[in-house]
């Protein structure tokens, strides 16, 4: 029996440098180690350079993957959330970086584990994860500070959020993509809290990771930071009486995203 239909997503921006040995190593890993249909789709979020050329030279060799390209940003974010609509007839949808720091196998790890749960999740914080290159004790610092202002918030008793190496039953993302609208790098949080909500089971695993270097969030760390806390705020406010008191304040807070040259939230009615 064929293991289920799987879609890889992979958001990109001006990764012409890095983003090819990437997608033939999923390619081939998935080619000969998966027995179902699998595609990867790389979504470019405003990418000034080469890097659609560089995707569209690795489709004509691997037919699994394709471009959905958008001109102007919309985010890391964003780019999930457009990714996640497309091609409704696969069974699991994952993502991880265009970067390399997840390998393969390490969604695929995830894929065997979908058994156990509705939506199961990467962590680089679990005692038997392996780490061949942390992160720098800066970037430590700021990711263990947003852990725990996230758990404050939210209460989600997850380790490691911010991974970016998640995969989802069809059903959860069908279900919870109304209420996705964060465009930047916390999306990660809003795509938990929204499968917590539903009602679906998360599920914690270890990875196997490398952090790349070259980072965007390590060069702008402390505006990614601040930003990222913004949006959690926010994702707070939804699911709080409170917001609708707040509507009026949305002009204000679009200037606020436009001075951390961060992508806006989207605008949609969650679910309830």
């Amino acid at each position: 029996m064929p293991e289920p239909s799987l879609l890889i997503l992979i958001p990109a921006y001006n990764e012409e440098t890095r983003i090819e040995p990437v997608l033939r190593e999923f390619a081939e890993f998935f080619g000969k180690n998966y027995s179902g249909k699998f595609q990867i789709l790389v979504v470019l979020n405003g990418c000034r350079d080469n890097t659609l050329g560089v995707v569209e030279k690795v489709a004509k060799e691997f037919a699994a993957v394709h471009a959905l390209e958008f001109k102007e940003p919309i985010g890391k974010g964003g780019a999930l959330i457009e990714g996640l609509k497309f091609e409704s007839q696969s069974e699991l949808v994952g993502y991880v970086d265009a970067d390399g720091a997840t390998p393969p196998h390490s969604l695929l790890d995830l894929v065997k584990r979908i058994g156990e749960a509705d939506c199961v999740v990467g962590s680089r914080w679990l005692a038997q994860s392996v780490l061949h290159q942390a992160q720098t004790p800066l970037r430590r610092i700021f990711s263990r500070g947003f852990h725990f202002i996230v758990e404050i918030l939210f209460l989600m008793r997850i380790r490691d959020t911010q991974c970016p190496c998640k995969l989802l039953k069809r059903e959860v993302v069908e279900k919870i993509h109304p209420t996705l609208r964060i465009a930047d790098l916390a999306f990660d949080v809003n795509l938990l809290v929204s499968v917590k909500r539903a009602g679906f089971k998360i599920l914690e695993v270890p990875i196997e990771w490398t952090d790349k270097g070259g980072s965007k969030v390590t060069s702008s760390l402390f505006r990614s930071s601040l930003t990222m806390f913004l949006s959690v705020v926010r994702i707070r406010l939804i699911y709080s009486p409170f917001y609708k008191l707040l509507r009026p304040l949305a002009p204000l807070e679009g200037w606020i995203y436009k001075k951390l040259r961060a992508p806006k939230p989207l605008r949609s009615k969650p679910e309830n």
